[in-house]
């Protein structure tokens, strides 16, 4: 039930974005703007989900020295944006995956990143595409460029530093993404000038 709860509160923020409508969160609300009144339709989809879209753009519950505070959750607008549309040049059922692939990852791993001074880039990111594309180019393919969440493809975390992740694979073994020295940009100290 909760996957439809989901996708009926990332329908609404597709809804939204596709009207040029900005949602935060206000409160218990939602604050909208946009340069033009938002169709009926939309302000009905953000009104019937308003409580799990609060729950996806909310700031998270942080504790420290016994007493509650707010802080910015550095990832929920990445993942707003990721729940709004699928991305150009990704395939719908690897865009479907990041997105519970990264429900799930800030669930469990959500503060602890934050606090390991991961950004939403390198949770999120893909690929910026060239001006002049081949025909089998994908976004996915650059892995030098691709954030960790497009990469687990429904594996989980089993442990997090500040520069790498660890990903159990159903063989039990562990695959472990660099956050930094990805391969894609060439070992440590290695330059151009280096090959002459």
């Amino acid at each position: 039930m909760a996957g439809a709860r989901t996708v009926s509160a990332t329908e609404a923020l597709k809804a939204a974005r596709a009207a040029g409508v900005r949602i935060e969160v206000d409160g218990d609300g939602l604050s909208l703007e946009a340069s033009a009144p938002p169709p009926p339709v939309v302000i009905d989809l953000l009104s019937r989900h308003k409580a799990e879209i609060v729950a996806l753009l909310r700031p998270t519950q942080s504790f420290g020295e016994g007493r509650q505070y707010l802080q910015p959750d550095p990832f929920g607008k990445a993942y707003a944006d990721l729940l709004s549309q699928c991305p150009d040049r990704v395939p719908k059922y690897r865009w479907r995956q990041a997105v519970e692939d990264g429900r799930a990852f800030l669930a469990r791993w959500g503060e602890p990143a934050a606090a390991l001074g991961w950004t939403a880039d390198d949770l999120f990111s893909l690929h910026e595409p060239p001006a002049e594309l081949h025909p089998s180019y994908s976004r996915l393919s650059r892995y030098d460029s691709t954030g960790l969440i497009w990469l687990l493809q429904g594996l989980p975390v089993v442990a997090l530093t500040s520069s790498t992740a660890e990903i159990e694979n159903p063989t039990r073994s562990i695959t472990v993404y660099r956050r930094f020295n990805k391969p894609g940009l060439g070992p440590l100290g290695d330059r151009l000038d280096d090959f002459k």
